[in-house]
């Protein structure tokens, strides 16, 4: 169930653990803490509880605030907000940014009273070189699991080159031009949109020792086929059974699916393939503990063999193994494939995950939603109708497979 963030309820800001970019520059920032936090000594954890990938949408931006609606996990407090100008090919400036309760999941009005403005190194404005994204400065207020945000940014120029992340199955707004980021109502944001436009995570601070799963995937895990607005992608079914669990055991999930992505390099990838994207989108991201790698079939419909998908598959076990992070796997799902070769690829691989020690634990989705007198077919209920993408149910389904137990190392 979806909360509202209060923003009266007031904390004082705790320090959050410095955030260090593997591959892309990082500007911060200034972290504050209390005298009473220091006289506390209570070990605090930055975690990422909402992430999407970069990619680039088409066209450029001129003046215009956009809006994006976005759906946490984890709760905490001290919420930070990263903005990336990843594939910008010049700097590029926001006049403002706020953050604050969205009145509905398909709607660009804020809840009145709600509406926060977001810092950066104590300036309401920053500029992010080409490359690069910044983190904000820390809110100093509780954040609960859950929690429905509208954040807004004001671009002040233009930007030739977006960095944003397509298909989110989630309204997003676009606004008249100028600077509406304070303004709560709907009245300038008359375009409806389908992309996060620069915001590729948030962060909060834990008191818990808990981490972050981040999920490496496609379409499937970005979750085509699910109800837009109802946050029913396979991820967001998992973390409502996490936010079940005692505190100490809940964890953020970060969804880095991107819609047409492979996993192996090569062409025909939307996005980076998964194997490089895994310092990107996911080891750059604070508080990551743990990757779930759901992808392939991508791969698979485009003629890679068998041992060139499961050289992949070990290449990210063997990455975040060394980076000191768990790495859980799971089967490819059928995608209806007529091709007789492509269809005994993708069983080959299912053979290698169901057996293999090279992750942490393995996840038969396959098994789970798979056509029992066509195993190539998704069932009728867990199918969108297209005979690749999940329906709701067959999100939930496959998030409910999962043995939380099994999500730990």
């Amino acid at each position: 169930m979806s909360q509202s963030w209060s923003l009266r309820t007031r904390l004082t800001a705790g320090s959050a653990a410095a955030f260090v970019a593997a591959a892309v520059a990082v500007v911060a920032g200034p972290l504050t803490s209390s005298p009473a936090d220091a006289a506390s000594a209570r070990p605090v954890t930055t975690v990422t509880t909402w992430a999407a990938s970069d990619d680039k949408a088409g066209g450029s931006l001129t003046d215009v605030t956009l809006r994006n609606l976005l759906h946490t996990t984890i709760g905490g407090s001290n919420p930070r907000f990263r903005i990336s100008n990843y594939f910008g090919t010049a700097p590029i400036t926001f006049s403002s940014a706020y953050v604050g309760t969205p009145a509905a999941n398909d709607s660009a009005a804020i809840l009145a009273g709600s509406n926060r403005r977001i810092t950066f190194a104590g300036k309401s404005s920053v500029t992010i070189p080409a490359g690069a994204v910044v983190l904000s400065d820390p809110l100093p207020e509780k954040l609960p699991a859950g929690a429905d945000l509208s954040v807004s940014l004001a671009l002040q120029g233009t930007a030739s080159v977006i960095t944003a992340h397509n298909r989110t199955m989630q309204y997003t707004f676009k606004s008249d031009t100028g600077d509406w980021a304070a303004d709560g109502s709907a009245d300038h944001f008359g375009t409806q949109d389908a992309n996060w436009f620069f915001l590729d995570g948030v962060t909060v601070d834990s008191s818990t020792r808990v981490g972050t799963m981040a999920a490496l995937g496609d379409s499937i895990t970005d979750g085509v086929g699910s109800t837009i607005n109802g946050n029913d992608r396979w991820t967001d079914d998992l973390a409502r059974r996490v936010e079940r669990l005692p505190a100490a055991k809940q964890f953020g999930i970060a969804n880095e699916g991107i819609s047409g992505n492979r996993l192996a390099s090569g062409g025909g990838s939307a996005g980076a393939p998964g194997e490089t994207r895994l310092v990107r989108d996911v080891l750059t991201k604070p508080g990551i503990g743990s990757v779930f790698l759901f992808e392939g079939i991508n791969d698979v419909s485009g003629g890679i063999s068998a041992a060139d998908l499961i050289a992949a598959d070990k290449q990210v076990a063997a990455q975040a193994h060394a980076m000191g992070k768990c790495v859980f796997a799971a089967t490819i799902t059928p995608a209806g494939i007529s091709d007789a070769g492509q269809e005994e690829v993708r069983n080959e691989v299912n053979s290698y995950l169901r057996h293999t020690r090279d992750f942490d634990a393995v996840f038969d989705f396959d098994a789970v939603v798979r056509d029992p007198q066509d195993p190539s077919m998704l069932g009728t209920v867990d199918d969108s109708g297209d005979h690749i993408h999940l329906s709701d149910a067959g999100y939930r389904a496959v998030a409910d497979s999962i043995d939380l137990r099994e999500l730990t190392c």
